[in-house]
């Protein structure tokens, strides 16, 4: 007979999913700013400045974390973004960073970030950034 006082680890492993935020990745708040500062380098930092005021093929991402999608002065952003109305934080980012083309369409950014953990580690990066 089973003690009715243990509950399976099955069951609580699910408990813990069901107490996620909606759409929320536990490993999304816990990203290596470190590995997501490389990944920048590499994979943003040849559009993007790191830099307030500094834009390139793509708008400096300079305190992106908080503000509004489309705002970056001095960036001429796609009607598309513009409209948007998105507040940039760690569920928005990453689901733009996902596929932006599908997540805004008529997006300018053409570069897709398909690895949760490579998007989690890009966002614990710009998060670094704010001001």
């Amino acid at each position: 007979m089973r003690n009715p006082k243990l509950i399976p680890t099955s069951i609580l492993a699910v408990g813990a999913i069901a107490a996620l935020p909606l759409g929320g990745s536990p490993a999304l708040a816990a990203g290596d700013a470190a590995a997501g500062k490389q990944m920048f380098t590499t994979t943003c930092g040849v559009c993007h400045s790191t830099q307030p005021g500094v834009n390139m093929v793509g708008p400096s991402l300079a305190g992106i974390v908080g503000s509004k999608s489309g705002a970056v002065p001095g960036y001429s952003f796609s009607p598309a973004l513009k409209a948007a109305n998105i507040m940039w934080d760690e569920q928005t980012l990453d689901k733009f960073l996902e596929n932006p083309q599908a997540d805004v369409h008529g997006t300018k950014m053409p570069i897709k970030v398909p690895s949760p953990e490579n998007r989690d580690n890009i966002i614990a990066y710009l998060e670094t950034l704010k001001p």
